[in-house]
């Protein structure tokens, strides 16, 4: 459905995307990862045409991207454009007569949307009197008011309370499963990608440095589970772990450590006899520790074949 490839863009003496390669199957949700500046943004302006790159080519369905394709495209931005004093109905009205919708079936788009993000019954309220959870979701019922091929979600949950998020997750499924559409997902929320991505890419300074599906990247990381140690003697810690095999690591101010096998906590401990350890804990392998080793630029295996090696 998506096929980028060798894209690059320079905003004068900076590269924003480094030949870029990437591609997304028909029907299937690719969150894309990374920190702020990594290139995410430039290469959702370029997939929409409103940039031009200075080298490479984005396809949809597998037309260059550009006037032919922009019916085949809705993007919910980062920041929600709503027209405030027009009440939600209008709002997606507006977007559906744009896109080029039938008059016969623009009020029962319009209104399947609304009920779709559970604002049906704001239908009659302006958008400034929505609140910013509300108007998110507004954002979401415009963005795929005209049924497209390729959805783009750019931090659909902000703003989100529990509830809310878990309708927009489940959305999101139903749109795949049942409407067959093909959903490009770029957020800072790692849970949301862990539950709702086929695949995930993490970029970094306008290059791809790994892609593959949650459990080829979570085998990306040779460690059965991650232990965080909390110990006055942190130095002591990472020696005695080392004679283990374990490897040690900082997540933020967590010292923490990959561990090769399955122990349960008297196990641990005794491997730490003699430390001083205030507390000890087990968690799985999870994206966050992908992301890290990813965006650091640490060393990870690619070994396996659930996981895609990056070339750039």
């Amino acid at each position: 459905m998506l096929t980028i490839q060798n894209l690059s863009k320079t905003y004068g003496s900076y590269t924003a995307l480094q030949g870029l390669n990437l591609q997304i199957q028909p029907g299937e949700v690719y969150g894309l990862l990374g920190p702020n500046g990594a290139g995410k943004t430039t290469t959702i302006n370029l997939i929409c045409g409103l940039l031009q790159a200075d080298q490479g080519e984005v396809l949809i369905n597998g037309r260059p991207a550009g006037e032919a394709t922009k019916a085949w495209v809705g993007v919910m931005p980062q920041a929600n454009l709503l027209y405030r004093s027009l009440s939600c109905e209008e709002n997606v009205a507006f977007f559906a007569q744009i896109y080029g919708l039938p008059r016969r079936l623009r009020s029962q788009r319009v209104r399947a949307c609304l009920s779709a993000v559970n604002l049906l019954e704001r239908a009659q309220t302006p958008a400034e009197k929505l609140s910013g959870g509300m108007q998110r979701r507004l954002s979401l019922a415009i963005a795929m008011v005209h049924h497209p091929k390729l959805l783009i979600l750019d931090e659909p949950t902000t703003g989100l309370d529990i509830e809310a998020r878990h309708g927009v997750w489940e959305l999101i499924r139903h749109l795949t499963r049942e409407e067959g559409m093909t959903i490009l997902l770029t957020t800072h929320l790692l849970d949301e990608v862990e539950r709702l991505c086929h695949r995930i890419g993490i970029i970094k300074q306008g290059q791809l440095l790994v892609q593959g599906t949650l459990a080829g990247l979570r085998r990306c990381i040779p460690a059965q589970e991650i232990v965080t140690v909390e110990t006055p003697d942190p130095k002591a810690a990472i020696a005695r772990g080392r004679t283990y095999g374990f490897t040690p690591r900082r997540y933020g101010s967590d010292l923490a450590f990959w561990v090769p096998e399955q122990l349960d906590l008297k196990s641990l401990l005794e491997r730490f006899d003699g430390i001083p350890i205030d507390s000890i804990a087990r968690h799985p392998v999870r994206l966050e520790h992908i992301y890290l080793e990813a965006t650091q630029q640490r060393a990870i295996s690619t070994a396996d074949p659930a996981m895609e090696t990056v070339q750039n």
